[in-house]
This record gives structure tokens, C-alpha cells and sequence, in this order.
């Protein structure tokens, strides 16, 4: 697994451009740049929020290491350590977190935060997949690009002609969320 981004001391904000509360909250977000140490990461877009500037996590390496489930969250970590979290809006947590009172004022104390890209059902095999996250001890096979992935597998005598869908290792992953049985428990047999 590859080892986690380290996060700046201070007060960290994770949003997206795409989330209704994070829009929300970005005049607190300038609050909170003028009064701590405050590092803002988004997933989505890097010119959001414009101000305070955001440090681009599209690649979600920052989202998924941390354990971002839902935007915004907000983080206090004390010497590169998280030691308090809260997510989506909700005022007296934020002051509570970062020290800072009379957020947002004029907001509605509280709204929800809107589901983390790193936790996307669409995304989430292929981050496990990218950060070293897979379970999987099986031999890999690489297929050119110029090469047919069913051809291939008709080649190699993995069909009878059959369709047959290529077993990436993300398709192989959410597959095996479907159990409780351990990775390596899960192979094909043939009956004799």
C-alpha cells in the first residue's frame, strides 16, 4: 500500500465544487484563512474555491488515504497527526474544531455534506486498485494495446467462444466485496 500524503499542520478543509455545502461554505473558509493556519484541498476543481487557494487532490491520493467520506470535512492535525474531525456544515463543530467562533455568520448552523469522489461506487475499485489497496496475490497478464482482451483470452483457451469479460483487477476487487470469503479462498475449480 502506498504510504499516505502527509498533511500540513494546522487546519485542513476537504471540498469539491460539485457539493452545495461546500460552495456554501466558502466565505468561512476566508474567515478561517484570516484567523489559522489553513490548508484547503479539492477534488474536483483546482480553481475552487478561488480564495483561499486550493491545493488540487484529483487524484484523490490526499481524500483516499485519509479517509475523506464526506465534503466538506474539516481536520485539525497537530504535528502531521489528525486529531479531530467534522463533516458537512454544522457551526458549533467547525468553531469547536478550529478554534475560531463566530462562523458563518448568516449561514444556517447546519448542512449536510455531499458523498466524497474517494468513496464514488464508480471510483472506489479503481483507487483501491492505484493505491495499493488490492488483496489480490493472482499472476497479472498484460494485454498489448493493439491486442484483443476476448481474442486474447480465445487464444489462450479461457473460452469456448463464449462471451467473456476481461478480469481486471478493479472488476476482480468489486467482486470480492460481494463476499466474506478471503481473497485467496476464491479461485475457479473445475469438476472432474
Amino acid at each position: 500500500m502506498t504510504d499516505a500524503p502527509p498533511l500540513p499542520d494546522g487546519i485542513v478543509v476537504v471540498v469539491k465544487r460539485e457539493c452545495e455545502t461546500c460552495r456554501m461554505v466558502v466565505p468561512v473558509l476566508g474567515e478561517l484563512d484570516a484567523a489559522v493556519a489553513l490548508t484547503v484541498y479539492s477534488q474536483d476543481d483546482p480553481e475552487f474555491p478561488a480564495s483561499p487557494p486550493a491545493i488540487d487532490d484529483h487524484d484523490l491520493a490526499v481524500s483516499w488515504h485519509h479517509e475523506i467520506e464526506t465534503v466538506p470535512t474539516v481536520l485539525r492535525v497537530v504535528d502531521g497527526v489528525e486529531v479531530e474531525r467534522t463533516v458537512g456544515w454544522q457551526r458549533p463543530e467547525w468553531e469547536r474544531v478550529t478554534g475560531v467562533t463566530g462562523l458563518g455568520d448568516g449561514l444556517p448552523v447546519f448542512r449536510p455534506g455531499c458523498g466524497s469522489m474517494s468513496v464514488d461506487p464508480d471510483l472506489v475499485d479503481t483507487l483501491r486498485v492505484r493505491f495499493g489497496a488490492s488483496v489480490l496475490a493472482s499472476r497479472r497478464i498484460d494485454v498489448a494495446d493493439a491486442e484483443d482482451d476476448i481474442e486474447m483470452m480465445f487464444d489462450r483457451g479461457w473460452s469456448d467462444g463464449l462471451p467473456v469479460v476481461p478480469p481486471t483487477e478493479e472488476r476482480v476487487m468489486r467482486m470480492l466485496t460481494g463476499t466474506t470469503r478471503a481473497p485467496s479462498r476464491c479461485r475457479s475449480r473445475t469438476r472432474s
